[in-house]
């Protein structure tokens, strides 16, 4: 069994079939409505006008909403590869400037819950992706369950996306707080969303920083600050991301900086991402 894992796991890590590793990001913040999907959408599409390869992972399980956002068509979705009606190639979703989207399910309880057999056939789906990707981002769920720790844990980038509301602060804490003392997850990358001024996300960063500092051991940087922008409403209610609706609007610049920061940020040689913690789940039991 643990062998049949492990080959499993070796086939994970080729998502990319030249065999070079593919950059695993977590976009996650603890708290509700801090604009999570916002900036991993934005973020995949501004990658994808760069010329980047994008997958992007709708991991909230149980409340799908990446599809809902671009307006997209979804058919079926990762319940559907998990019963074991369709492979994971026939349930992506093409999204704007090529990038592609592994929808969630919506309003459903047991993907929320999944057992080791589905955990197996998620792994086996993932590594026979006939696709080659440069980068896969993955949409977290709200809160500190015990699947957002698992994805964060996975990737090789987190990015913590924060607001300056006393709430989004404390969430943010005690996700880093977790991630470090229980997960070995030191480095963590923090998005200052929604601030009316560059000196506003600074401020932001400090007081999550100050905190940090003071009861964990873990790095924090702050690698943008997205401005409160009125166009982001309007691309929402128009299901299109700001990046493409209002490229020249402060926010779209913002998303595109990151897209070109990530882009840059160093794969480790040894493996990591790529989902493995399902593996371990798998092994430990």
């Amino acid at each position: 069994m643990i062998n049949t894992v492990l080959d499993q796991a070796s086939g994970l890590r080729r998502m990319n079939q030249n065999n070079q590793a593919v950059k695993v990001i977590a976009v996650t913040g603890g708290k509700g409505g801090v604009g999570k999907t916002n900036v991993s959408l934005n973020m995949a599409i501004a990658m994808g006008q760069q010329g980047q390869r994008v997958l992007v992972l709708d991991a909230d399980l149980g409340l799908a909403n990446c599809d809902v956002m671009l307006g997209l068509r979804v058919e079926r979705n990762l319940s559907h590869v998990l019963s074991g009606e369709c492979e994971l190639e026939d349930i992506l979703v093409e999204g704007p400037h090529g990038i592609r989207i592994v929808p969630a399910t919506s309003g459903s309880q047991n993907m929320v819950e999944l057992s080791p057999a589905e955990h197996a056939g998620l792994i086996r789906a993932f590594g026979e992706l006939n696709a080659d990707y440069d980068v896969l981002i993955v949409d977290t769920a709200a809160g500190i369950s015990d699947m957002v720790l698992s994805f964060s844990r996975a990737a090789q980038d987190v990015l913590v996306v924060v607001c300056d509301e006393p709430t989004s602060i404390t969430d943010a804490y005690a996700l880093i707080k977790i991630l470090s003392r229980e997960h070995g997850v030191y480095k963590f990358k923090i998005v200052a969303n929604m601030v009316r001024s560059l000196r506003e996300g600074q401020e932001l960063f400090a007081k999550l920083s100050k905190v940090t500092d003071r009861f964990l051991d873990v790095s924090l940087e702050l690698v943008s600050t997205v401005p409160f922008d009125e166009n982001m409403r309007k691309s929402i209610r128009k299901q299109k991301t700001i990046v493409d609706l209002f490229p020249k609007s402060p926010a779209a610049i913002a998303f595109k900086t990151l897209a070109t920061k990530a882009a840059k940020w160093p794969i480790p040689n040894q493996p990591s991402g790529h989902l493995e913690f399902f593996i371990e789940k798998l092994v430990n039991r």
